[in-house]
């Protein structure tokens, strides 16, 4: 697809189940290995009682969609902002869901709305903006 190919109020959704093993791959990854997320002895003792998810692993879920999917390989991400509202746990269903925005067709870029949503509440919102190489095809 190009640049002209998009519409603005075009969509993409993707449901996502967080594991524990994925949180826990996630922390050996990035090297995050906070105790909030990974010990449940010490989850069990703090405000939430129980391992959260790292943030940025929601920034991941949102950066596959637009790599792979929406609008998908050979895309290039240009920002990104968060605003983490709630926590997401081990085993909650995470929506993730971005949403066209705006298109500049000079700069060949979409902005895009970001949510993630447990059981319809948003757990983080956030703008991207997305470049589309001339020529890009999905």
């Amino acid at each position: 697809m190009n640049i002209n190919d998009y519409m603005i109020g075009q969509t993409y959704a993707e449901a996502i189940f967080v594991t524990r093993e994925t949180v826990l791959g996630f922390a050996s990854i990035s090297g995050d290995k906070n105790p909030i997320h990974v010990d449940e002895n010490f989850a069990k003792n703090s405000f939430y009682k129980k391992n959260i998810a790292h943030g940025m692993l929601l920034a991941a879920f949102i950066s596959k969609i637009f790599g792979m999917n929406f609008p998908g390989p050979g895309c290039i991400y240009g920002s990104q902002s968060f605003k983490f509202l709630k926590p997401v746990f081990i085993d909650d269903d995470l929506l993730v869901v971005v949403k066209i925005t705006e298109i500049d067709l000079v700069k060949s870029k979409l902005t895009f709305s970001t949510v993630c949503s447990v059981n319809d509440v948003e757990v983080l919102v956030g703008e991207a903006k997305i470049y589309i190489p001339k020529g890009m095809n999905k």
